[in-house]
């Protein structure tokens, strides 16, 4: 799991080649951090294939907003630059993750 920040946010996101996920987090998000483990654990599985990536959103709040992330947690699917599929709060659940991850491979 590539850890993030808003300097390096868009060469490993933005500019990379294939399909990028952004596990967007938060300090103090409890759901978040329910979820970390399970995703982190998904790089196992498709990390061949996909690159898997982490934003802390309270160390970078703007680039955040910047890509229209309003609420914790967001697992997101970018590829070319552009945002393609993402799970968000309530629908950030392992099972919802995982079919967005194999209908992108």
């Amino acid at each position: 799991m590539v850890e993030l920040t808003k300097d390096t946010f868009a060469a490993e996101v933005l500019e990379a080649e294939g399909t990028v996920l952004v596990d967007f987090y938060g300090d103090g998000c409890v759901p978040c951090q329910a979820l970390m483990p399970h995703v982190h654990a998904m790089e196992d599985v498709y990390g061949k294939d996909i690159k898997f990536t982490a934003l802390n959103t309270t160390k970078a709040r703007r680039l955040a907003i910047g890509q229209k992330i309003l609420g914790l947690p967001v697992i997101a699917l970018y590829k070319g630059g552009e945002k393609i599929a993402e799970c968000v709060k309530d629908d950030a659940t392992v099972e919802n993750i995982e079919a967005m991850i194999k209908a992108h491979i």
